[in-house]
């Protein structure tokens, strides 16, 4: 209701980003910077990106020295990897796409997202 007051979105924008329940904890529906936003608390939405950024770039940093160490060591390292995605190449444009691999919708029906990282 009232879409086109809302910063010109349509209602089809609007309700893109609506929360939804059972979603995975990484879903970016539940973004807290985000929600801030669209609630009018900006300061605290900038706050709270910074927060995330820093977070992703600690996460970053750390698997970059896991992953040097083990080269250092020689022993193996297993690369961050998507949960529900696979990097391949696609048959018709040869270009490498992430493709779904399954696994999202059987932890969503039971509810189990203890696979799943703390991004937020």
């Amino acid at each position: 209701k009232y879409a086109e007051n809302m910063y010109y979105f349509s209602e089809l924008a609007l309700t893109l980003n609506a929360p939804e329940s059972g979603t995975a904890p990484t879903d970016s529906r539940r973004r807290p910077d985000q929600r801030l936003m669209e609630n009018g608390r900006w300061d605290e939405a900038n706050a709270e990106k910074q927060r995330l950024e820093e977070k992703q770039r600690l996460s970053r940093k750390r698997r970059e020295a896991e992953a040097a160490r083990a080269t250092e060591d020689g022993t193996p390292y297993d690369p961050y990897k998507p949960l529900w995605f696979e990097r391949k190449k696609d048959p018709v444009t040869q270009e490498l796409a992430h493709v779904y691999k399954g696994g999202y919708w059987e932890s969503k029906e039971k509810q189990d997202w203890s696979l799943c990282p703390d991004i937020f």
